[in-house]
């Protein structure tokens, strides 16, 4: 286990967290240290559900007194979730839900020592979200005692559901289908994965038959990278966007900048639409410029992302978390962008932007949450995620 001391005077009471699904890692809170168990892995392995109970015994081990909390991801049928409450009935104290976007954002507060209010930007691949859907690109207002959604990516259809974040080809249909170009996704696609296969994703798309809408920006990764040929399946996670960086970083090095402009769109409902960004991908698709569509990709979402946050027309601090954000080249162009703009950007620097640096979110909620049958209820904006 190691051990880092987080900045402020804050002290705070023992809380243990139980962390995410993906790269489980679980933590406890304590005074002005945060203490981390071993990464485990992903919660569908048996052995790292066993690894995170033994890891949660051992964090035990080391509290003062007995944790006021176990804190534990939003989603009710995860093990870490499930354990979460057995252990926490056990020791008679609260278990505390945490929505995962929430968590992400309340992990950098931790680590740079910030109290809010805060405008948090979560990018990853999915998350539950505490109206039941999938999310994942969210624009969040995130206090010590409060949080609310103030806008999100606008979501993509995922036909299969889960496989389709293992195959673009997928995410580059549903793109067609969003665009009203239902017909040339047998054209485009059949070619590449049968027209068989190309030809039920249609139907799927068109009868609206599992096909769960998701706000995650891993999602629009892969669409991007989709429909411009870079992956049809992926081989391991994020494989798709990280060839998609690696294409646009070459082709910056030895070209100038493609215009970005009008290939996005603020709604009045706080949705970001890039629909307009995916048609101009489909152009460049079709004139073998790959390398230029994933440079355009990544220069368009960098200044949508800084023009949605400006539109919020706020001087808070903008916390940048999530998977997503381990890509360096929209990491680098939103900060630039957002530091222009006279806002104070923080991002993960010692401890992680995505999945496993999670548990520290959840902890930090839980140590701010009040029950209240002891206290006076706090006012949560969001749907009482942390209750």
């Amino acid at each position: 286990m190691r051990s880092e001391k987080l900045p402020g005077a804050q002290v705070w009471p023992p809380v243990l967290a139980c962390g995410a699904w993906l790269k489980n890692t679980a933590c406890l809170l304590q005074g002005d240290q945060v203490l981390w168990s071993p990464l485990h892995g992903d919660l569908g392995d048996p052995q790292s559900c066993l690894d995170l109970a033994a890891s949660l015994d051992a964090l035990l081990a080391c509290a003062e007194v007995t944790p006021q909390a176990i804190a534990h991801d939003l989603h009710p049928d995860f093990y870490s979730s499930q354990l979460a409450v057995t252990l926490a009935e056990k020791l008679n104290v609260p278990a505390v839900a945490v929505q995962h976007h929430h968590a992400h954002i309340a992990a950098l507060m931790a680590e740079h020592g910030l109290d809010g209010p805060v405008l948090g930007l979560a990018l990853d691949g999915v998350g539950l979200g505490s109206d039941g859907a999938a999310w994942g690109g969210e624009l969040l207002w995130v206090a010590s005692d409060a949080w609310r959604r103030l806008g999100y990516l606008l979501p993509l259809p995922l036909p299969g559901g889960d496989v389709a974040a293992r195959e673009p080809w997928r995410l580059a249909a549903a793109a067609l289908h969003l665009l009203g170009r239902d017909d040339e996704i047998l054209r485009r696609l059949g070619p590449l994965v049968g027209e068989q296969s190309a030809n039920t994703v249609a139907q799927m798309l068109a009868r609206n038959l599992n096909c769960p809408p998701s706000s995650g920006a891993g999602r629009w990764f892969d669409a991007a990278a989709g429909i411009l040929g870079i992956s049809v399946r992926q081989q391991f996670e994020a494989e798709a966007a990280i060839a998609l960086e690696r294409l646009a970083a070459e082709y910056l090095a030895t070209h100038a900048e493609p215009v970005i402009d009008g290939l996005w769109h603020l709604r009045a409902d706080g949705v970001l639409d890039l629909l307009p960004l995916l048609t101009r991908l489909f152009e460049l698709a079709d004139s073998a410029r790959s390398a230029e569509g994933a440079a355009l990709f990544h220069l368009t979402l960098a200044a949508a992302l800084a023009d949605w946050i400006e539109h919020q027309s706020t001087t808070l601090p903008v916390l940048l978390g999530g998977g997503c954000f381990a890509n360096r080249l929209l990491s680098a162009r939103l900060t630039q962008r957002l530091s222009a703009r006279g806002l104070p950007v923080f991002s993960a620097q010692a401890v992680s932007c995505g999945d496993a640096g999670l548990a520290l979110g959840q902890a930090w909620v839980a140590a701010h949450w009040r029950d209240p049958q002891r206290q006076p209820a706090l006012p949560l904006k969001e749907s009482q995620a942390c209750a």
